[in-house]
């Protein structure tokens, strides 16, 4: 792979191609994808099998979003079954998945946990409605466990952007886990944020943001509706954090990293400068 010094291991050329592609902004992946797989053409199809596993691992991290049966449902390792199935908790159905083409086939029934799925569908039907009203394109998909006396709910958030005419790209997911026991439901989120923007340069915002707290639990709706409160709490500070650091970046570090003036301590008129270079043009 490299010409000009020590070769490259086999192991060490996946480890790379790798990193590039599970690390690919959003929206660019197959861009990413293929411009590895270009690099490593010279060593035929070797590395073809752990760069799709690469991209299996990418789509699923990445909460894709996919339609089944005319409803978007999220891949997730919450919903990962063997042999690259995946389930549907909202219409308790499984489907294949080939990954990589993300392409959906083999919808068949699926069963799923009966004694936490009235927690479940409460918290579904509730955030349904909040994803409807401040994501524009998302998707929320659900699932719910139980083991004993303990509920556990999974609730996964994804919207997401993609305007490559304008140079750049973004992606909204977070994660949430309710567990629920004797009365009381402890909340822990994950935020991030990951945001390309390439016009003229290459500029990437990568964030993330953990959230905690607990709950009274007295009824299956009323977890749901304090639950959904708790999580567009979070999210909207999460958002406002982001919009007051980005303003502060612009006024102070971006302000500093830049002169204010050329050596001549004078500002430069590129009107007239762009204008001697016509004048120029026109006396040749």
């Amino acid at each position: 792979m490299s010409d000009y010094g020590e070769q490259i291991s086999d192991s060490e050329k996946q480890r790379i191609a790798h990193d590039f592609i599970t690390h690919a902004p959003p929206g660019e992946v197959e861009t990413v994808f293929s411009d590895v797989r270009h690099l490593l053409s010279k060593d035929g199809s070797a590395h073809g099998e752990s760069m799709t596993a690469s991209l299996s691992k990418y789509r699923v991290d990445q909460f894709t979003p996919v339609t089944v049966d005319k409803e978007k449902v999220l891949l997730t390792n919450h919903g990962k079954l063997d042999n690259n199935r995946f389930l549907d908790p909202r219409s308790k159905k499984s489907f294949h998945c080939n990954i990589p083409k993300v392409e959906i086939s083999d919808i068949q029934p699926a069963d799923v946990d009966s004694n936490a799925e009235s927690w479940r569908n409460e918290i579904d039907n509730a955030l349904a409605k909040y994803i409807k009203e401040h994501f524009p394109h998302g998707t929320c998909t659900v699932y719910g466990t139980s083991n004993g006396g303990e509920t556990t709910i999974i609730a996964c958030i994804e919207d997401h952007k993609f305007s490559p005419e304008n140079f750049w790209n973004g992606r909204w997911r977070s994660e949430w886990k309710i567990t629920i026991e004797d009365g009381n439901a402890k909340v822990v989120g994950i935020l991030k944020t990951q945001v390309h923007y390439y016009e003229d340069g290459n500029v990437q915002l990568v964030s993330q943001k953990e959230c905690k707290d607990n709950l009274t639990v007295s009824s299956e709706k009323q977890l749901a509706d304090d639950v959904t409160k708790l999580i567009m709490k979070f999210e909207s500070d999460y958002q406002l954090a982001i919009n007051d650091n980005y303003n502060t970046l612009s006024t102070t570090t971006f302000k500093a990293l830049r002169r204010q003036l050329p050596v001549t301590r004078t500002k430069i008129d590129w009107n007239k400068i762009l204008g001697y270079q016509i004048g120029k043009e026109i006396g040749k």
